[in-house]
C-alpha cells in the first residue's frame, strides 16, 4: 500500500517568473486529472533561491519553500528540494517549463523503468522541433540532446545510488548529473511521446527572461 506520492515534481525559482510560474503548476494540474491522480499522488516543490516567493497558485499538491541563497542556476536548490522529496518517481520542471497534459500517463506506462526518456517540445528555443533528436551514428544520450524536463527517474536512483543533484559550474550541471543517473541506471525506457514543453513561459514576465530567451524577443519583436 502507497505510503506517499508517487511524483515529486522539482521546481527552482529565483521568483522572477509568477506569470510563468503559474502556467506550469496550472499545466502540473491538468496532467494530475488527465492521469486522475488526486494530490496524494502528486507533489510539486517549489524552491525560492534566497527570495520571499509568491504562492501563486493554492493547490493541496504544492509545496512553497523560502530557501537560503544558493545560486549555480538553480543546481544548488535542486539539491536541496531532493533531500526533501517524497516521491517515489522524480521529475523535473523549471518555472518556465511546461507539463504535457499526457505527462503522468506516458511515465506511468514504464512503472519498472527506473529511468524514463521522453521527448520535450523546444520549438520556442531552437530551430529544431523536438528534444531528444535521433540522429544515425550518434548517442542518444549525448551534450544538449537530453534535458532534465525528458526525464522520468526513480528516487532511488537519484538519492540513493546517485547522491542527489551536484552542484557542478554554470549550465555543465545538467548534462554531468542526468549522464551520471544513465549510467547507474539499472533499466532504461526510452519513448518518442511528448511530455513537456521547453520556455514554455518564455515572454510572460518580461524582467525573468534569461539573456538567450531576451536575444529570441528581441528577433521576434524587429521581424
Amino acid at each position: 500500500m502507497a505510503t506517499g506520492p508517487i511524483f515529486s515534481i522539482i521546481t527552482p525559482s529565483a521568483g522572477k517568473r509568477p506569470l510563468a510560474l503559474a502556467q506550469a503548476i496550472e499545466s502540473v494540474h491538468t496532467a494530475m486529472l488527465h492521469a486522475g491522480l488526486d494530490a496524494s499522488a502528486v507533489e510539486m516543490l517549489i524552491g525560492y533561491d534566497g527570495v520571499q516567493g509568491p504562492e501563486v497558485c493554492d493547490y493541496p499538491f504544492l509545496r512553497f519553500m523560502n530557501l537560503p541563497a544558493q545560486g549555480h542556476f538553480g543546481n544548488g536548490i535542486r539539491r536541496i528540494l531532493l533531500r526533501v522529496a517524497k516521491g517515489t518517481r522524480i521529475i523535473f520542471l523549471d518555472d518556465d517549463n511546461t507539463l504535457a497534459p499526457e505527462a503522468f500517463v506516458i511515465f506511468g506506462r514504464y512503472p519498472d523503468a527506473e529511468l524514463v526518456i521522453a521527448r520535450i517540445d523546444v520549438s520556442k528555443a531552437f530551430a529544431n522541433g523536438y528534444l531528444p533528436e535521433h540522429v544515425e551514428g550518434r548517442e542518444l544520450f549525448r551534450p544538449t540532446n537530453v534535458d532534465p524536463l525528458c526525464m522520468c527517474l526513480s528516487r532511488d536512483l537519484v538519492q540513493n545510488r546517485c547522491a542527489g543533484w551536484e552542484v557542478y559550474e554554470g549550465y555543465e550541471s545538467d548534462y554531468r548529473n542526468l549522464v551520471r543517473y544513465y549510467r547507474r541506471a539499472r533499466s532504461v525506457a526510452i519513448t518518442d511521446d511528448v511530455v513537456g514543453v521547453y520556455d514554455a513561459g518564455r515572454g510572460m514576465d518580461r524582467g525573468g527572461m534569461n539573456r538567450r530567451q531576451q536575444d529570441i524577443e528581441s528577433k521576434r519583436e524587429i521581424s
